[in-house]
């Protein structure tokens, strides 16, 4: 064989150790002598161990020609799978940490015209805190799927919360009338002052505030920062054609995003000459000044000749337009769904807009009804809902004018595709739509629930939501296969009737358990076996619930320990019941002598109680309930 010159082994073995090991030259390296050579890390990540509240810090380098761009990614499923993290472009990734958030493993991609390379995938581990609670609530019923279920509350459980040992510890006041449930993180690092647990609430005087948990006592409470989202000159919205909320500011439930350090907040105001505008925040959770170059003035535009429509074209009118549904953050894209005013004036139509979370611009807006109008996402409070895959699932009101089935999607439980912007991917219209539009009988009148996957009598694994509305059936669709429009018959999974009186009641998930309390009505839970709802309540409370019912929430250990929370926003009293057992009620807000755990009027129809670390948050027309374990 023939003798290779040294030189040229040299050059060999150079050019094959550049190529080898974790961290070298992508695959589509260019080594041609003076051209473009890819990314090549000279810097990796490394593991961090934090406790819950602290920021993590991960740093990585590259080389490369031209100079590589970077992209930060997680992965929440051990490194199976990576998502880019939204504007996280620079060679550091710093963020304030939460238990939810241990396990998750962080790599930076490093890219140039030559190639990428990976970085190693670092670890990060999230310690609990000691300050007896790591819960955080970061979106309306808690996660994605609106389980409405805590499952991390260890302080109260079915043996304590009682009017001998559980009652209001403190309410303290706020500039206006609370619509939205409250939000919560713990241990969050404030600069100057250590870590917090912190209680964020927005009024209809567009004014959102930070609130330390643990300060809250009496009348008194520490905020650590409020900032009121409005320009100079402008004021919360009172010029409005129709509507029974004034003035009207904030009404959506906020999300809030820890890795980017910020809550999202969806604000109506109007400028001197009476005009409505809407916007988009994103304030620090912090300090609560303003970030990513916000806000984004909200607008839309979409094919179509119904609503505020010309030319072919639909506009989002932001006179008519109100956003009542609670925002949601999936994929790092923010879902705002829209209704219209109370009244049903102007030609409001069925938006759904998104917007990048790390940047707050648009991606994305789709009419739900082009060619007519109405079909508003009400959802008595509650929000859009995400699947795994990172679909999202509305449910909107009566239309206008509506043809079911003719790319007019008013009355129905929708879903929606994301992976190549918003398109309707799936869909349930009732058979009878057209008079339940003509009756007012909206389906949209309270949010979808998810269900986790469930296994039926056949072995076979189904994915299914639920949702009711005004016309007192409850419906439960297949996410695979959700039933469209027949003009004879519901081609869905389940549909029972549910209540004489409408329904504007989210319904919740614990333990194989569906809760939902409709107007005028008793709270209800309906056993789920085989994938399939009894018919009939398991058991129900004593109490009726008046106009709008409640929209309650769950608090538990694990599967252990639950107590559904309820609140009768007209009577003023906020229930408590065992999760097991409904006819056994543990404590309300009545039961304590001397009024010693009334509160202040509630004006929002559809609150949410709100647990967290041990205490229950209510909003009223002026104020922040609070209510504990009393000392």
């Amino acid at each position: 064989m023939p003798r290779m010159p040294f030189s040229c082994s040299i050059a060999v073995v150079l050019l094959a150790f550049s190529f080898a090991g974790c961290g070298g030259y992508s695959s589509t390296a260019s080594v041609n002598g003076g051209g473009p050579v890819a990314p090549y890390i000279t810097a990796q990540p490394t593991n961090q161990t934090v406790t819950a509240g602290q920021p993590a810090t991960f740093t990585a380098a590259a080389t490369g020609s031209p100079a590589p761009t970077v992209q930060w990614q997680v992965s929440t499923d051990g490194g199976v799978t990576f998502n880019n993290l939204g504007g996280a472009t620079s060679t550091t990734l710093s963020f304030t940490t939460a238990v939810s958030q241990n396990g998750n493993k962080y790599r930076a991609v490093f890219t140039n015209t030559a190639g990428s390379v990976n970085s190693t995938a670092a670890s990060l581990t999230v310690n609990a805190s000691s300050s007896g609670g790591s819960t955080d609530v970061v979106t309306h019923h808690y996660d994605v799927s609106r389980s409405g279920v805590n499952s991390t509350e260890t302080l109260l459980n079915t043996t304590n919360v009682n009017s001998t040992t559980f009652g209001k510890v403190g309410e303290f006041a706020v500039d206006g009338q609370i619509d939205g449930q409250a939000l919560f993180l713990s241990q969050l690092s404030i600069p100057g002052q250590g870590n917090k647990d912190v209680v964020y609430v927005a009024t209809e005087n567009d004014t959102v505030y930070a609130v330390d948990a643990q300060s809250i006592g009496g009348s008194s409470a520490t905020v650590l920062w409020k900032t009121r989202v409005l320009p100079s000159g402008e004021s919360p919205g009172t010029s409005l054609p129709c509507g029974n909320i004034s003035p009207n500011g904030v009404t959506a439930t906020p999300v809030i995003d820890r890795t980017r350090n910020a809550i999202y907040v969806e604000a109506m105001s109007q400028n001197f000459a009476g005009n409505i505008i809407h916007r988009l925040h994103a304030l620090d959770l912090t300090n609560g000044n303003e970030l990513f170059g916000g806000p984004t003035t909200i607008t839309a535009t979409y094919p179509g000749t119904g609503g505020h429509s010309s030319g072919g074209v639909v506009t989002f009118d932001p006179s008519v337009q109100h956003d009542r549904a609670a925002l949601l953050e999936s994929g790092g894209t923010i879902y705002t769904a829209w209704s219209g005013l109370w009244g049903d004036c102007g030609p409001y139509s069925a938006w759904v807009i998104a917007f990048d979370a790390g940047t707050l611009k648009q991606n994305g807006a789709i009419d739900l009804v082009p060619n007519n109008s109405g079909g508003g996402m009400w959802m008595g409070g509650g929000g859009p809902a995400a699947d795994s895959s990172g679909n999202v699932y509305v449910i909107s009101g009566n239309g206008f004018g509506d043809t079911p089935g003719m790319n007019s999607y008013g009355n129905s439980f929708v879903k929606l595709s994301t992976s190549a912007g918003l398109k309707v991917g799936d869909y349930f219209t009732p058979f009878n739509t057209l008079n339940e539009d003509g009756r007012d009988a909206d389906f949209g009148s309270a949010g979808p629930l998810l269900l986790p996957d469930l296994v039926d009598a056949s072995n076979t694994t189904r994915h299914l939501a639920v949702g009711a509305g005004k016309d007192g059936n409850l419906y439960v669709v297949n996410r695979d296969n959700m039933g469209q429009f027949n003009s004879t018959k519901n081609n869905v999974y389940q549909q029972f009737p549910l209540s004489s009186n409408e329904n504007h009641s989210s319904p919740v998930f614990f333990n194989n358990t569906v809760y939902i309390c409709p107007e005028n009505n008793t709270l209800k839970a309906f056993a789920v076996s085989k994938a399939l709802l009894a018919t009939s309540p398991s058991t129900q409370s004593s109490h009726v619930f008046g106009g709008n019912g409640a929209v309650v929430t769950v608090s538990a250990n694990v599967a252990a320990e639950g107590i559904v929370w309820a609140l009768d926003w007209g009577a003023g009293i906020l229930f408590a019941y065992d999760a097991s057992n409904l006819t056994r009620e543990l404590y309300d807000s009545n039961q304590a002598a001397s009024n010693r755990d009334h509160f202040s009027a509630v004006g929002g129809h559809f609150i949410a109680p709100m647990v967290a670390n041990g205490r229950v948050y209510v909003g009223t027309k002026t104020s922040v309930a609070v209510f504990g374990l009393l000392p």
